[in-house]
């Protein structure tokens, strides 16, 4: 169980960094153009997550997110396999905190600080 919420903890933050850096640089690369960005970030996301499924997917399933983690134990009670409660609930707390590192080390990397989001995305 051990291996698999260190696991879960390293996948969660370091994809939520390369979300969070892919964002981050897509944007200071093409400041002027919102489409290149979102294709940068995209790719990027989509690439690093397959690395990440592939390399730790075969320790603890590469959940990488609450929600899955919880549709994991809803449709695994049905047939009596996926997440046990007490297995579900360490996934979620290492989740959470994983993704939390992970913001934090992608704004370090980048130089931003660290703080509540305040950029406007209705437009």
């Amino acid at each position: 169980m051990l291996r698999q919420l260190a696991s879960e903890f390293l996948g969660t933050g370091l994809l939520v960094t390369v979300v969070v850096g892919s964002g981050i640089a897509a944007q200071n690369l093409s400041p002027a153009d919102t489409g290149l960005q979102l294709l940068e970030n995209s790719t990027t996301t989509a690439l690093g997550l397959t690395v990440l499924i592939l390399a730790l997917g075969p320790i603890s399933g590469a959940h990488f997110n609450p929600v899955v983690s919880a549709v994991d134990w809803v449709l695994g009670r049905r047939h009596g396999a996926g997440l046990r409660p007490v297995e579900l609930a360490g996934f979620v707390v290492v989740q959470i905190v994983g993704a939390i590192g992970g913001a934090v080390l992608a704004n370090a990397m980048f130089e931003v600080p660290a703080a509540i989001a305040t950029t406007d995305r209705v437009t």
